[in-house]
């Protein structure tokens, strides 16, 4: 009796590759469009923001610093931070381009 019991227990099927793989897979999915899709998204928006960025424009940089933009080299932007005081700062540095609206709000709230 003892023996035929050992005997239907071997005869337990092994999952198949498929059926292995396909946890793994739902996991890069999930991974994709949760973490490296919008991650992706921002950078090509920070990419086409920095390409238009032109003289005149009100920025913030990494740094928190707010400034309109004197002028654009390869690599390098030049921002007026006060009247008369410009600093040189990396283009990658900048994060946001300001509005109007807000860029103004903050001028009036330093005086």
């Amino acid at each position: 009796m003892l023996l035929s019991i050992a005997y239907a227990a071997d005869q337990a099927t092994a999952p198949s590759l498929l059926e292995g793989m396909f946890p793994f897979a739902i996991i890069f999915v999930l991974f994709y469009f949760l973490l490296l899709r919008p991650q992706l998204k921002q950078a090509k928006a920070q990419r086409a923001m920095l390409a238009e960025l032109k003289k005149g424009d009100e920025v913030s940089t990494s740094s928190g610093m707010i400034g309109k933009v004197d002028k654009i080299d390869n690599e390098i932007v030049s921002l007026e931070i006060a009247t008369g005081v410009v600093i040189r700062v990396q283009k990658q540095s900048i994060q946001a381009k300001l509005d109007k609206a807000v860029a103004t709000k903050t001028a009036s709230k330093a005086k």
